[in-house]
C-alpha cells in the first residue's frame, strides 16, 4: 500500500468518523438515549477516529521508509475500524445485538495493527 493511499484512506476515515460522530449527536440521540445505546455509538466514533489518527502515523512513517510492517500496520487499522467500529455502527442502528460478536475481531485487528507499527518502527525505521 502506497503513502498517498494510506492518507487518504485516513482523511476519508476522518470525514467518515466526523460525519458520524455528528449524526449520532443530532439525528440518532433520542433514538440511541432511548435504546441505552449513546454509549456504544460514541465508543464506535472514538475508536474510529484514534485509528484514523494512527493511520496517518503511518503514512507519514511511510515517507520516510518503506516498510512491510508499516504496511500490514495500516491493513490491520482499516480492518479494525470496519470490523470494530462498523459493527457498533451497525448494532445501534439495527439493533441486532449478534452484531456484538463481530466487534471483538476488530478488537484483535487494531492490536495486530499497533504491533504491526511497533515492528515496522524497530526494524525499519531509521
Amino acid at each position: 500500500m502506497t503513502q498517498k493511499l494510506i492518507l487518504s484512506i485516513a482523511a476519508i476515515s476522518g470525514a467518515f468518523a466526523v460525519g458520524l460522530g455528528a449524526f449520532g449527536a443530532h439525528a440518532l440521540k433520542a433514538k440511541l438515549e432511548a435504546t441505552e445505546r449513546l454509549s456504544t455509538y460514541q465508543t464506535a466514533v472514538q475508536y474510529h477516529f484514534y485509528h484514523t489518527f494512527a493511520l496517518l502515523a503511518i503514512g507519514f512513517l511511510l515517507y520516510k521508509t518503506q516498510s512491510s510492517w508499516l504496511n500490514y500496520s495500516a491493513y490491520m487499522m482499516i480492518a479494525g475500524i470496519l470490523f470494530f467500529s462498523g459493527s457498533l455502527y451497525a448494532l445501534c442502528l439495527s439493533g441486532a445485538r449478534w452484531l456484538g460478536a463481530i466487534t471483538p475481531i476488530g478488537g484483535v485487528f487494531f492490536i495486530l495493527g499497533w504491533l504491526f507499527l511497533l515492528m515496522g518502527v524497530l526494524k525499519d525505521a531509521n
